[in-house]
């Protein structure tokens, strides 16, 4: 056999090296402004308008699809693209009780390496509240493990978020009706709780072997983080819903203050027992703040840096600027008011879309691309 002319042995090579280096890729390269070029150029859609009933959270996963709680006890993943629904699990020990059932849901941070996904539901009788953690394997959430458990809970006010932050998992919880455990530090009601992610409870923590971070809250069902700031939104009575930076060990009041301390009474109570006001409320009514995210986006660039915060009553989206430090907001607007209905919660893409979801059977998932 005759050997090969060089050029042709290079060639050979050449296409080679070629071909292993595309096949490393499991996908194209994306286009320099991180854009899928197919994707839906509307600015608002409504990604899912049917199959789904009262979806409580919706966060944005690793896998770039949305991760969703339905107050029945269902777990799924959405197709923001396409709005194809992926059952991941539906839980039977859930009881959905009024305003109860599903609800809070975050993912551990390394979840590549870890794949736990953190729920919190109501249960039993007497009516209760737990913390489970479930593996992703398979398509399927697998392998529970209580991280905590008996929590008061009521047909109102059960809060309840959940978000990682570092090594530390925080939990809102609602007064579950009985307004004065709000104050009281042996309850679990009425609080924000910072466990380890195994469920211990940390050695910095105010109260040694307690779970309480802070106390005196109504009904807190919106949680972010933002630049090691921990803010919350809280439903009001019958006035001052509330957006608080949630601080170590303080106090915000319920059942005793409503928003700023500014009656006679509220002064005094809050002079006495250490409340912090919020940073922002509604006033002389409410509009039952609900989901709460935070936007620093070029997509929408009205909206950097800015905290996003749902309401149910006043079925609108409100963008609450922020002060550069964080610490106060400087401006707010509205959007959507009567357009979807009740939203309830709200999350952010890496590439600066919005989703909103409505509390609603059906329920819908709305993408926001640019306010209209």
């Amino acid at each position: 056999m005759k050997p090969a002319p060089i050029f042709a042995v290079l060639l050979v090579l050449l296409c080679a090296g070629s071909f292993f280096a595309a096949s490393c890729h499991k996908k194209s390269a994306p286009p320099p402004n991180g854009e899928d070029p197919d994707w839906p150029k509307d600015s608002v859609r409504v990604v899912v308008q049917q199959g789904i009933s009262r979806p409580w959270e919706i966060l944005w996963g690793p896998d770039d699809h949305i991760w969703m709680t339905e107050r029945g006890g269902k777990v799924s993943r959405v197709d923001p693209k396409t709005g194809e629904l992926k059952p991941l699990l539906t839980i039977p020990e859930v009881v959905a009780n009024g305003e109860g059932g599903l609800l809070g849901m975050v993912l551990h941070p390394s979840f590549t390496q870890q794949p736990f996904v953190y729920l919190v539901y109501n249960y039993g009788n007497p009516y209760r509240e737990k913390v489970v953690r479930y593996r992703y394997e398979n398509n399927t959430l697998a392998s529970p493990a209580t991280i905590i458990e008996n929590i008061p809970a009521a047909g109102i006010h059960n809060g309840s978020r959940l978000l990682i932050s570092g090594d530390k998992l925080f939990i809102t919880t609602g007064d579950a009706a009985a307004s004065g455990n709000a104050q009281l530090t042996t309850s679990l009601s009425g609080k924000v709780l910072r466990l380890n992610l195994d469920g211990s409870v940390p050695a910095d923590n105010p109260i040694p072997g307690n779970p309480l971070w802070s106390y005196g809250h109504r009904n807190p069902q919106g949680l972010v983080m933002v630049n090691n700031t921990l803010y919350a939104a809280e439903h009001g009575a019958g006035i001052e819903d509330e957006v608080n930076i949630i601080e170590k060990q303080r106090n915000y009041g319920w059942p005793t203050v409503e928003g700023p301390c500014n009656t006679g009474s509220e002064t005094a109570f809050c002079t006495a027992n250490n409340v912090r006001e919020p940073i922002w409320s509604t006033g002389g009514s409410t509009f039952a703040l609900c989901g709460l995210d935070y936007y620093n986006h070029e997509r929408i660039p009205q909206w950097k840096n800015s905290l996003l915060v749902t309401s149910l009553k006043n079925t609108t989206l409100y963008q609450l600027q922020l002060s550069a430090d964080g610490k106060t907001v400087t401006g707010s607007k509205t959007y959507f008011t009567g357009k979807f209905g009740r939203l309830r919660d709200v999350c952010v893409s890496p590439n600066g879309r919005v989703y909103i979801c409505t509390d609603e059977s059906p329920g819908k998932i709305i993408e926001v691309s640019k306010p209209e």
